[in-house]
């Protein structure tokens, strides 16, 4: 039997029918068994950062995501683009990450979805450029940007292109790889 590994689950968007959230949900099924998901659903909780309330153990809603992320194996995070950016409060929640270091060395995939045909690649890039900086392990060969989702996914939720089932299949299966790799 695979050892259970825990992905904390991230969408980059606060709509509840919003496309990569509903990517997120539908990657988790298409998921190899022993990936458990817990999906973090704080971005909207989180005050906007100030190092000055960055002491001791920083707010509560900060405490829960840094916990979160401190029991998990491995992240997935998918997000629009926003006006040619992550968008900010997914930035905001990885500021708060900064100088407390649970990101260090976690395996990471980051996906980045849109109706657009340049799929989200400046805020993939930027978000990148952030996750690197805080020490993640990106999974570079697993992170996607995907253009036209509303192509590939119908609004229920369900992946409906196989090419692109196929490569996020194969980014879990990275993940999964990576995250027992760590754990070895």
């Amino acid at each position: 039997m695979k050892k259970e590994l825990n992905i904390l689950a991230i969408s980059g968007s606060l709509r509840i029918h919003s496309s990569n959230t509903l990517l997120m949900h539908a990657m988790i099924k298409l998921a190899p068994p022993n990936l458990k998901f817990d999906v973090y659903d704080g971005l909207n909780d989180l005050p906007h950062f100030n190092p000055d309330l960055d002491v001791e153990e920083g707010p509560e809603s900060v405490k829960n995501l840094r916990a979160q992320l401190k029991h998990s194996d491995g992240v997935l995070i998918c997000t629009p683009e926003y006006g040619n950016g992550v968008p900010g409060v997914l930035k905001n929640a990885l500021d708060w990450i900064v100088s407390s270091g649970e990101w260090l060395n976690k395996p990471t995939v980051a996906i980045t979805a849109s109706p657009s045909p340049m799929g989200g690649d400046k805020a993939h890039a930027s978000l990148l450029l952030t996750l690197n900086m805080i020490n993640a392990q990106v999974l570079h060969e697993a992170s996607l940007t995907i253009p036209h989702i509303t192509l590939k996914m119908n609004k229920q939720g369900v992946i409906i292109d196989s090419e692109t089932q196929y490569a996020l299949e194969n980014s879990l299966l990275s993940l999964e790889h990576a995250c027992k790799h760590i754990n070895e």
